[in-house]
């Protein structure tokens, strides 16, 4: 018996696994840090700015929109975990879109901010690097 891939056949790919996992961490680590500014009150002490604003927002928007982003890439990275086409294009505009979030936090932490963008770009990378139709290993 001869062992021919079939057309249809798809190509497993470690990066896409590593992204989806990483698109899975960056959405807990934002769902962690939106109850932290929605339910803790000590919290705003340190991330807010004169005023109680963080630039656009009050605390309070900023982790809703932490908790609606971190929903969010938990989905795509099922998604990309589970071999989704539309998972791989939402998960580099989220990266992006999650980079540039947390570039806004680099005044106030920015540790953090630093590894999260690392991190998106890994995704990005990840998840630009593998050939199309492939799915995660």
């Amino acid at each position: 018996m001869s062992t021919v891939a079939k057309a249809t056949d798809r190509i497993g790919s470690g990066w896409l696994s590593f992204s989806g996992l990483m698109i899975l961490l960056l959405g807990v680590f934002n769902v962690v840090e939106a109850i932290f500014a929605i339910v803790n009150d000590r919290y705003a002490a340190y991330a807010t700015s004169t005023g109680g604003e963080l630039y656009l927002f009050n605390l309070h928007t900023w982790g809703w929109l932490h908790l609606i982003l971190g929903a969010v890439l938990i989905a795509v990275g099922a998604g990309i975990l589970a071999g989704q086409e539309w998972a791989r294009g939402a998960g580099i505009g989220l990266a992006g879109a999650t980079a540039l979030l947390q570039m806004l936090y680099l005044p106030v932490y920015p540790f953090w901010s630093i590894v999260n963008i690392a991190l998106c770009i890994l995704v990005i990378y990840g998840l630009v690097v593998p050939p199309r139709g492939s799915i995660a290993e």
